[in-house]
């Protein structure tokens, strides 16, 4: 062996080439306030008003913060964050980094986020969504969601106009 070279050190090189490359993104919890920064990096590309990484720090060392990530290789590139009330839970976010975005993560990042609510006792979840945000509406209700109501003008848009916030609940099994 070369002195000085990890007995590794190719582990370490396939490693780095997988998470470059493509490696295939997975979920898996996120339990992490160190990743406080990259969430609030992530939600910018989604929201006209993102939370900063304070927010997001503090939520995850929160007890009834349920959080899990699109992960690909080491790095996160999605995430869906619920808050639990005894058998209740709300969205307060899901986001997926734009390089990946139509690709069916979010309904798989939804999909089990969900399943891990249930798992936990949950048995409603209630969210609301953008009016004009046409994939978020279409992905939850392709996970069993339905209007139950209606917030106008609750959400700021970039040019300064406000739009509508649907609210929808699910029934988990």
């Amino acid at each position: 062996m070369t002195r000085g070279l990890s007995p590794f050190w190719a582990l370490d090189w396939w490693s780095a080439w997988w998470d470059a490359w493509g490696s295939t993104p997975y979920i898996a919890p996120l339990r992490d306030p160190g990743q406080a920064s990259t969430l609030s990096r992530l939600h910018a590309t989604a929201f006209a008003r993102p939370w900063d990484a304070h927010e997001f720090e503090r939520m995850l060392c929160e007890r009834s913060t349920e959080a899990h990530g699109l992960w690909r290789g080491n790095s996160v590139h999605g995430f869906a964050l619920s808050r639990k009330v005894e058998d209740e839970a709300e969205i307060l976010t899901i986001v997926i980094s734009p390089s990946l975005r139509g690709g069916g993560h979010s309904h798989r990042l939804l999909r089990e986020h969900l399943a891990a609510l249930s798992f936990a006792g949950v048995r409603s979840v209630h969210l609301e969504v953008d009016e004009g945000n046409d994939p978020a509406l279409r992905l939850y209700a392709r996970h069993g969601f339905i209007k139950t109501g209606e917030r106008t003008g609750y959400y700021p848009r970039p040019d300064g106009s406000r739009a509508t916030a649907l609210t929808m609940r699910a029934t988990l099994a």
